[in-house]
């Protein structure tokens, strides 16, 4: 069973940083495009940044210089670094898992950023 389950998210004040981790599990790790993707009320779903198996990342442009994606192909995880967090950084976080064939989802965690 392909599974993707995300942890790290959670309340941090404007300036913050956060740490948010995406265990991946019944699929060949190395062969997905991994990337997380993000969701505010109200509004669409956005890319928010990718990494291949090679480590080529790509980033939204409101994101760069601030966040940081990395993957462990060894341990199956995808990691995203976040930091100078803003409130419009809050949102549902969501993991994804992509190839030629397959598209994977998580459940998503909540990044919330308030005073």
């Amino acid at each position: 069973q392909v599974q993707l389950v995300e942890s790290g998210g959670g309340l941090v004040q404007p300036g913050g940083s956060l740490r948010l981790s995406c265990a991946a599990s019944g699929l060949i790790f190395s062969q997905y495009v991994m990337a997380w993707y993000r969701q505010a009320p109200g509004k669409q779903r956005e890319l928010v940044a990718s990494i291949t198996s090679g480590g080529a990342t790509n980033y939204a442009d409101s994101v760069k210089g601030r966040f940081t994606i990395s993957r462990d192909n060894a341990e199956n995880t995808v990691y995203l670094q976040m930091n100078s967090l803003k409130p419009g950084d809050t949102a549902v976080y969501t993991c994804n898992a992509r190839n030629w064939q397959d598209d994977v989802w998580g459940q998503g965690t909540q990044v919330t950023v308030s005073s």
